[in-house]
């Protein structure tokens, strides 16, 4: 009890606190319920997760970072069903789908966001279309991501788990995802993806029913050619044709994680450039397999589906024995489903003291892959090297300079000087000329130089070219941006960031 000179009341103390702190932690914390859907060429499968997304502690931060995941129900594995064109059947692929979400016992409007990631087969034109519609009304809310065989190998690694134990462990791991149609490597340091590339040696390449060979791609009838032996559809595989196959896969294999020199059939059956000589005698530490076949190797999938997949395994372990690697093998956790378990999403507002835009009509922008490029440009700046890298960043997320907007992510570091910024610039607009010209070029910059290094690049070094530069954004790798419209009344843009989650 107390007693005061004036009239006051009190108020529910306990019921006031609770309101502050809720309405605290709202602004400080995000949960999104995500889901992340794989398509390609051999097998479809989704997973739905909840996802806690904290603000960043550190002064007044925009950036929120994953603080917890929990995956809430993973579908079966679909063996992709295909029409008789050999097309995907997205009738088949929909209804999939939508047994999924309700064995979930979820609907589309309970997502948050999503991640769809197409590979392979799924990627040409008319089965990505195709495709693409099934998800229109959730386009401003997923990603959907056409994945080349560069950034299946980096999907692979991160899903797989490898690049979490190569970065907690300190060490060199190589991982290795045997698909159905290709085979996928990446090669990490401490957590860092130091080169990928990527083979057509897979377990699905040739399938067989009860009355012959019911499919056969081309890099198995390359591969069979090699080895004198000739693949028709409705005839049987003799039992000594497949081991031989087999066989010569596994040591195609053996060789790529060994970096050996490509003989003739290995470059034929590459997909991307050779390793790079330089990586040729790195020491690995360790070994990890994902992708379909991995699962046999673990020991984790009994059941065969009339492919190679059960007999590649087999004669895997057999070369490994025989040959052998550099490191030990581990299990990094993910085989079949060494993907992305869906997106998170955030946004940041960013006002017109920090952003250049050249024409306002290049916005709005959605869904744009960030390229993050780690410039050192903490002394001299030389435009040939940040070209160089540009160039470099764009081989490794299997996209070109096009007419096509492309979002570049980097520090800046150093003093802002005309000399400095201008040589920066020369370097970007060197690399992605038609996308200055015809695209657009957007700038994501942690730094302070966005408006600065916007207006030099369309006022000298790319007269009139198209620039969006804005400041105070921190991206990386696998992160998609949406940029909104200006919002006249405030000079503001608001940028969507949704960045892909892993396991």
């Amino acid at each position: 009890m107390h007693d005061l000179e004036f009239e006051h009341v009190h108020v529910d103390d306990a019921a006031e606190t609770r309101e502050i702190r809720e309405a605290i932690w709202a602004a400080d914390n995000v949960e999104l319920t995500t889901v992340g859907i794989d398509i390609g060429s051999s097998t479809s499968h989704l997973m739905f997760a909840r996802v806690h997304l904290s603000r960043l502690a550190t002064g007044l931060s925009s950036r929120f970072v994953v603080v917890e995941r929990k995956i809430l129900w993973q579908s079966p594995i679909l063996l992709t069903p295909y029409l008789p064109d050999f097309t995907i059947d997205t009738g088949a692929l929909a209804e999939f789908i939508n047994r999924s979400y309700a064995a979930a016992g979820l609907t589309r409007a309970k997502i948050d966001s999503g991640a769809v990631i197409l590979t392979g087969e799924a990627l040409k034109r008319k089965n990505a279309r195709a495709i693409a519609d099934l998800f229109s009304e959730e386009s401003g809310k997923f990603v959907c991501a056409s994945a080349g065989h560069h950034m299946e190998c980096q999907l692979a690694a991160h899903g797989s788990g490898a690049v979490k134990l190569s970065a907690s462990r300190a060490k060199t791991v190589l991982n290795v995802d045997i698909g159905g149609g290709t085979t996928k490597l990446a090669l990490i340091k401490n957590g860092e993806l130091l080169a990928t590339m990527a083979i057509a040696v897979g377990g699905r390449l040739i399938v067989e029913g009860e009355h012959g060979l019911t499919r056969i791609e081309e890099p198995a009838i390359e591969l069979a050619r090699s080895l004198g032996i000739e693949l028709k559809l409705g005839q049987k595989l003799s039992s000594d044709g497949r081991t031989r196959i087999v066989a010569r896969m596994s040591e195609l294999i053996v060789d790529a994680m060994n970096r050996a020199p490509p003989d003739a059939l290995f470059g034929r059956l590459l997909v991307t450039e050779p390793w790079p000589r330089q990586l040729a005698d790195m020491p690995i530490d360790a070994v990890t397999f994902s992708g379909g076949v991995a699962e046999y190797l673990y020991g984790r999938e009994p059941e065969k589906f009339g492919d190679l997949g059960f007999d590649l395994a087999h004669e895997l372990r057999q070369t490994l024995a025989h040959k052998g690697v550099a490191g030990a093998i581990w299990d990094p956790g993910q085989g079949i489903r060494a993907t992305v378990i869906g997106a998170a999403q955030f946004s940041v507002q960013t006002s017109g003291n920090t952003i250049m835009i050249s024409d306002r009509k290049l916005l709005p922008l959605h869904n744009l892959p960030v390229l993050p490029c780690r410039f050192d440009l903490s002394g001299q700046i030389d435009a040939d090297t940040v070209a160089a890298q540009v160039r470099e960043a764009l081989a490794q997320s299997d996209l070109i300079d096009d007419a096509d907007a492309i979002a570049l992510a980097f520090r800046w570091q150093g003093e802002p000087s005309h000399t400095r910024l201008a040589a920066l610039a020369r370097g970007l607009c060197g690399a992605l000329p038609k996308s200055v010209q015809a695209g657009a070029l957007v700038l994501l910059i942690d730094g302070d130089v966005g408006l600065s290094l916007g207006r030099l690049i369309h006022f000298e070094i790319a007269p009139g070219g198209n620039v969006v530069a804005i400041d105070g954004v921190q991206l990386k790798q696998f992160d998609y941006v949406d940029v909104s419209s200006v919002i006249e009344a405030t000079n503001v843009v608001i940028v969507i960031i949704k960045s892909l989650l892993f396991r």
